[in-house]
This record gives structure tokens, C-alpha cells and sequence, in this order.
């Protein structure tokens, strides 16, 4: 909203200040946003009384194939709003960026909110989104089908830093930062300078977009990884757009993302960077140029780069080390769970995958929690007595002579969840690693 026109239809700044006193409280999530000159509000945790917010999100789902009766097709869907009421998406085949069967020819949709539902327009069909889902109709009015709502989850999310990294931010202090500022929740601002410098390194981020709908291009949620000051690996909220020159995963102004890997704004994703420092020769001239990998949300965007100079605004080149510079853009974009492991003293296997647990618990963090402590181990049970030992063999012995019927349903339940469990003990490939899809949840 602008300070002249907004959805409670105030015309002033001086009304729209009383009236946010009046509706909104004073703690919880209910919050107004930061209001940025040029650009809107930027809202830093979920809004309730947005109305366009609910529609944004991912969606998949299959659809009748044209001209095969019985053969279904894949389609995924990325929605974001825009000024006012108006809304883009992209349409894709196949599945979402990122994941194994995602045909990267991308439909452009433009629509426009009524109420509490939207309708979009300009593929094969017309989509009708609600809060929970979208319905794909033919141009005849035929149903062909419902895509369901998704969360995706960095398979890097809660990422413990391995042994010999070094723990920058864990939402404790900003000892290591320089010029650093952070929320009362414990999270890290945009605009700080790490104070250890490094050559060669491994570095896992992650952070949290504002949710800014009016604002467009490189004014929404704008931030950057500025390696050595001097290369800067791209923090923008792309979600739902065409895959952006300069969008998130971008070395900046030096080359596009190899895919758009951005998830909406407002769920926690991950950078994670592979950096190797230029060289240089006695006199000062250099011999060798700097070379990047990247990936975010788990999916490499950027493959062993090399960089010929400095991108955009970093600092020029030069022989001599300068710290990674988080970027303050003037947009509220936060940080967590920031660590690097110096590679002249040790390497490992990177990026580091968390597991299923770490996952989970990372994506249930709220805005305003920090990380729960680790519940203590269970205790051991103890032995049986030999009396019981004794009972217990009775038993085992009574249950062998039960009709083989009965036999096999319990062996057949019990077979599951050992299956499960075997399924979840198998780690997962590090070597490519992809963009977990959550299970749909109904809002």
C-alpha cells in the first residue's frame, strides 16, 4: 500500500499511522509492515490482513494430456502478487525449477483477485486459485484437473557446520561481524561486514526475503553475498518470475542463474558457495582469476564459474584480503545459521546436507524463535529379571502355535514400518543435491 491510497482508505499518513494503532496489536504476528519510499510495505513476518499474500505460493498437480483420454500430465505453478490486486505466474510442465522432470519452457499468466480467490489467464486454460489449491478449466468450461499447494524445503535447511568450520552466526552474538545489528528474535540484519577474512572457502547461508508485493526488480528484497567485497552471489526475491539476469542465484551483472531456484518470500532458504580466490604474481599482476559454484535451496545455479573481475559494485581486485560484505540494499532481508570452513586449513563434503530432522525443525522455526534445544537421549532400558525372561517365553511359545492367517497380517504390518525405517537410514546423494518438496498441506 501507499501512503495515499491503500485498502482501508485512508488518504494520509497521519490516518494510516492512528489507524494501524487502532487494528493492529501491539505483539504476535499481526504487525505492519515497514512502510520504504518508492518501493511499498515490506512485510517481515506473514501478514493476517493482507489479502493477497494467502494466494502467493507453488502448486502441482496432474491434468488430462491433450488428445489421450487416459494419460495424465504434470503441471506446476509458481503465483506472486504484484501492485494492487494484480497478480503474475509462471506455468511449467513437468514439475517445479529444480526438481528432476522440470521442462524449463516457461507460460506467462497475468490475473487479477476477487475476494478471497483469483482467476488466471493467458495459457491453454483458465486457473482459479484459492488459498488451498488451483483448478485448471479447458476454454469448453471442462474441469481438468486441481493442483495442490506445496512448501518446499532446502535439503542444506539446518545444515549443521561440520567439523573444522568455523560458526559465524548461531544467533548468539555478532562477535564476528563488524558494524553488525540484531533482532530481538536473534536473527542477523542486511548490512555486515564478517570479520575474518578467507581466501579459499565454503560458505553456508541462510536467510529470509520481506515480503514486498508492490515492489518490482532489483527493489524487492534485495541483498547480496559480496565474497572478498569484491563478487557479489545475488539475494533478490525472483520468486515466480522468468529466470532473471540478476535474479537470486545471479553473479551479479556477470551471468544469469543456470535455473531460478527462489522460493516465496518469508520461508527460510539457503546459499550455499564454493569460492576459490584469484592468484597473484610477486609484481602484483594477476595470474590466475577467481572461480564460483553456487548453489541455493540445494540446487547448483552457478557451476565453477570464473570471474574475470569484480562484479557491480564490489571493490576492485587487488593482491590483498577483504572481508564478505552481507549487503544492505535498504530492504529488511535477515540471516541465520551462517558458517564457513577455511579450506586452506581443512576441506569437506560440500554442500552439507541436513538431515531429514535438521530439515524439519529448521522449516517449523517461526520469525520470532530460536532454535530449540536438542531433547536429552532416552535411558537405556534395563534388563529383564530372569523371571520375566521366564513369562516372556511362555508367551512367545503361545503365540507361535495362533492360526499362520494371523501370522501373516503381523508380519506383514510389522514389515512396514522396518521398510520406513530403513528408508529414512539411507543417507542422502550429496553429490547432486535437490530442493525437497514438502508434502501438500491444506491452509
Amino acid at each position: 500500500m501507499s501512503l495515499h491510497q491503500n485498502k482501508f482508505g485512508f488518504h494520509s499518513a497521519a490516518a494510516l499511522l492512528v489507524a494501524a494503532m487502532l487494528l493492529i496489536p501491539v505483539s504476535g504476528f499481526a504487525q505492519k509492515p515497514t512502510i520504504i519510499p518508492g518501493k511499498g510495505p515490506a512485510y517481515t513476518v506473514p501478514p493476517k490482513e493482507e489479502p493477497n499474500y494467502p494466494l502467493m505460493g507453488e502448486f502441482v498437480g496432474q491434468i488430462g494430456a491433450k488428445g489421450e483420454k487416459k494419460k495424465k500430465q504434470s503441471v506446476a505453478l509458481q503465483i506472486r502478487p504484484v501492485a494492487g490486486d494484480q497478480f503474475h505466474a509462471i506455468a511449467f510442465y513437468g514439475g517445479l525449477p529444480g526438481e528432476p522432470n522440470h521442462q524449463s519452457e516457461e507460460m506467462r499468466l497475468i490475473g487479477l483477485r476477487g475476494n478471497d480467490s483469483l482467476v488466471l489467464s493467458g495459457g491453454p486454460w483458465a486457473i482459479f486459485v484459492d488459498p488451498k489449491g488451483c483448478n485448471l478449466v479447458s476454454s469448453s468450461g471442462k474441469l481438468l484437473g486441481r493442483l495442490k499447494r506445496i512448501h518446499r524445503v532446502s535439503p542444506t535447511l539446518g545444515a549443521k557446520a561440520p567439523e573444522g568450520a568455523t560458526v559465524l552466526f548461531d544467533g548468539t552474538s555478532v562477535d564476528h561481524f563488524v558494524n553488525a545489528e540484531m533482532t530481538d528474535s536473534g536473527l542477523l540484519k542486511q548490512g555486515a561486514l564478517i570479520s575474518p577474512m578467507f581466501q579459499d572457502f565454503d560458505l553456508h547461508v541462510e536467510f529470509r526475503l520481506p515480503y514486498m508485493p508492490q515492489a518490482e526488480g532489483q527493489q524487492r528484497g534485495n541483498s547480496g553475498l559480496y565474497l572478498q567485497s569484491r563478487y557479489e552471489c545475488q539475494v533478490l526475491d525472483s520468486f515466480g518470475t522468468e529466470k532473471m539476469f540478476n535474479g537470486l542465484g545471479a553473479l551479479y551483472r556477470m551471468k544469469a542463474p543456470d535455473v531460478n531456484m527462489a522460493f516465496p518470500p518469508l520461508v527460510w532458504q539457503t546459499y550455499d558457495v564454493h569460492f576459490t580466490a584469484p592468484r597473484w604474481a610477486s609484481d602484483g599482476s594477476k595470474i590466475r582469476n577467481a572461480r564460483v559454484t553456487s548453489w541455493v535451496n540445494g540446487v547448483k545455479v552457478q557451476d565453477d564459474v570464473e570471474l574475470a573481475n569484480k562484479t557491480g559494485a564490489g571493490k576492485p581486485e587487488e593482491p590483498t584480503l577483504s572481508p564478505i560484505n552481507i549487503q544492505d540494499h535498504g530492504d529488511p532481508v535477515r540471516f541465520r545459521n551462517i558458517w564457513i570452513v577455511d579450506r586452506g586449513l581443512t576441506t569437506v563434503d560440500f554442500p552439507v546436507i541436513a538431515s531429514k530432522k535438521e530439515r524439519q525443525e529448521a522449516a517449523k522455526l517461526e520469525w520470532n524463535e530460536k532454535p530449540k534445544p536438542e531433547e536429552p537421549a532416552a535411558e537405556p532400558v534395563k534388563e529383564a529379571a530372569p523371571a520375566e525372561k521366564a513369562e516372556k517365553a511362555e508367551k512367545e511359545e503361545a503365540a507361535k502355535e495362533q492360526p499362520k492367517s494371523e501370522e501373516k497380517v503381523d508380519a506383514k504390518s510389522s514389515a512396514k514400518p522396518e521398510a520406513k525405517e530403513a528408508a529414512e537410514a539411507t543417507p542422502p546423494k550429496k553429490e547432486k543435491p535437490k530442493a525437497e518438496t514438502a508434502k501438500s498441506e491444506q491452509n
